[in-house]
């Protein structure tokens, strides 16, 4: 068992993902070794500038594919939970946040792809701060600021992409 939180991703998510690793993992990896390669026939590496920007995308790549892996490693994938008024990973919230109403999705920025929907995940302050909230109640969270901020819940609604 993995110490890493499990996330919620759509069956759509899931695939997407799955489908960006398989490409990073296989073509991704050969791209770029082969734009190295060239890089490095073009004679001196300290002041090869394609050659440190092939480097620094070939680190980008491996980070993604880290990251990727983690994801659908501890995944759990499914249809995104119905509303009962409960925030849980996978829902629409509707908050005031510190005096502003705002609209977001609580869990992983992946299944928001396509979406004009602000993500926090069920990890951040004030994902942590609400889970578990119904609708009507109201807590506050610490910001990474050290301020302390207020959230009421004012409506949970079920995600549908």
């Amino acid at each position: 068992m993995s110490d890493a939180p499990e996330t919620f991703l759509t069956q759509e998510a899931f695939d997407r993902l799955t489908a960006e690793l398989k490409e990073l993992s296989t073509t991704g990896r050969e791209e770029i070794a082969m734009r190295i390669e060239k890089a490095r026939e073009e004679g001196d590496l300290k002041e090869n500038g394609g050659y440190h920007a092939a480097k620094d995308e070939q680190g980008k790549i491996e980070m993604r594919i880290r990251t990727l892996t983690a994801l659908l490693k501890d995944a759990k994938v499914g249809e995104a939970p119905v509303s009962d008024g409960k925030v849980m990973p996978g829902t629409v919230i509707t908050a005031v946040i510190a005096g502003d109403e705002e609209k977001f999705l609580i869990g992983s920025r992946e299944i928001a792809a396509g979406t004009d929907f602000t993500v926090y995940s069920e990890t951040s302050p004030v994902g942590q701060a609400i889970l578990g909230l119904s609708v009507g109640e109201s807590t506050s969270y610490t910001a990474p600021s050290g301020k302390e901020i207020s959230v009421k819940i004012l409506n949970v609604e079920t995600f549908t992409g």
